[in-house]
């Protein structure tokens, strides 16, 4: 029961789900028929697909896409993403066309798996920083903070806590995620629709953008070629690494519905790894589909630093290739934990 309730309390959030006709369908020949019940599909099923032909036409052919992908009128979601989807169908009947469309949710066949773990070490972390992102390279933790007035990029000794180097953004932005690719670290910030680009060894600011379709900047990573953005929804957006601008996206989802407030963001071995705000739990995620098959309780580790009137939830994750261990802190927290992850 404790493990179902965790998973309840970390991952579940209010569903929002469609399929089946739309309003437009209704002044159309044509609607789309599926076998979806209870207004979602598992990834592991196959989708039925059929046309309701209202006034009796006589239909030549039907082409179907899922999301702009031709798709069979019997279809195997294996290698869909999850979430929300369209379906349409151009419909060719005497000698004319026409298109219609409905929406699916795909949620993912399995549960999440339940993972704790085991401290391998605890080092010093700046009490008053308000973590937001956190990174290594080459052996370095780089680190964001957020608040207004507050926020800084820094380069800090993991095991002594020292400040390598440091600069302090414009009051008036509120620090959020970051991520290190080619030589160049890249930071969000919340609510202002920018971030930033700086170099990676002098911290010199080398250019801004803009975000594209997410209204806010909440976390990022990145696979080594491209970057990962999450916006506080259900989405995580991939960026071109090179004009940054928003490519796709894919949504966090359950076998019982999505998954919102994604916030810090880790690459790990192919999964991205991510803190959800306000929630002592990290997301294990599939970033193919989007599929959440894991899920880390880290409730306990908010007792282990120490009690102040500030102190803040779990936030910062970080993967160190050279240990080949996970570490973590949270906002205003006065230890970084290096850690090793159990399966319950």
């Amino acid at each position: 029961m404790r493990v179902f309730k965790f998973l309840s309390i970390i991952l579940l959030s209010a569903i929002v789900l469609s399929c089946g006709s739309n309003s437009n369908q209704k002044k159309n020949a044509f609607s789309i028929v599926t076998n979806v019940k209870g207004k979602t599909i598992a990834n592991n099923e196959t989708l039925n697909l059929s046309i309701k032909n209202n006034k009796n036409h006589v239909i030549d052919s039907v082409l179907y896409t899922l999301n702009e992908k031709q798709i069979s009128n019997n279809q195997n979601l294996d290698d869909f993403k999850l979430g929300k989807q369209i379906i349409s169908a151009k419909i060719y009947f005497e000698g004319k066309t026409q298109n219609i469309s409905s929406s699916i949710t795909i949620l993912n066949s399995e549960p999440p798996k339940v993972y704790t773990y085991k401290i391998l070490n605890e080092y010093p972390h700046d009490i008053t920083s308000y973590t937001q992102g956190l990174e290594f390279f080459n052996g370095e933790l780089y680190e964001s903070t957020g608040q207004r007035g507050e926020s800084k990029l820094r380069k800090v000794n993991y095991k002594t806590g020292e400040v390598l180097r440091n600069i302090d953004l414009a009051k008036e932005y509120f620090g959020e995620g970051l991520t290190i690719l080619n030589n160049n670290i890249y930071q969000l910030t919340w609510q202002s629709g920018v971030g930033f680009v700086y170099d990676l060894e002098t911290f010199d600011k080398k250019s801004s953008f803009n975000y594209g379709k997410s209204k806010e900047g909440w976390g990022l990573c990145n696979d080594g070629k491209n970057i990962y953005k999450s916006d506080g929804t259900d989405k995580i957006w991939t960026l071109n690494p090179d004009t940054l601008v928003e490519q796709e996206y894919i949504q966090t989802y359950t076998n019982k519905g999505k998954i919102v407030g994604m916030n810090e963001l880790e690459w790990i071995e192919g999964k991205i790894y991510a803190n959800r705000y306000q929630l002592d739990g990290v997301a294990i995620i599939n970033p193919k589909n989007g599929a959440v098959e894991g899920v880390i309780d880290f409730r306990s580790l908010k007792k282990k630093v120490t009690q102040h009137k500030g102190l803040d939830v779990l936030n910062g994750i970080a993967y160190n290739p050279e240990t080949k261990t996970l570490f973590v802190t949270g906002k205003r927290w006065d230890k970084l934990f290096e850690i090793e992850i159990i399966e319950q």
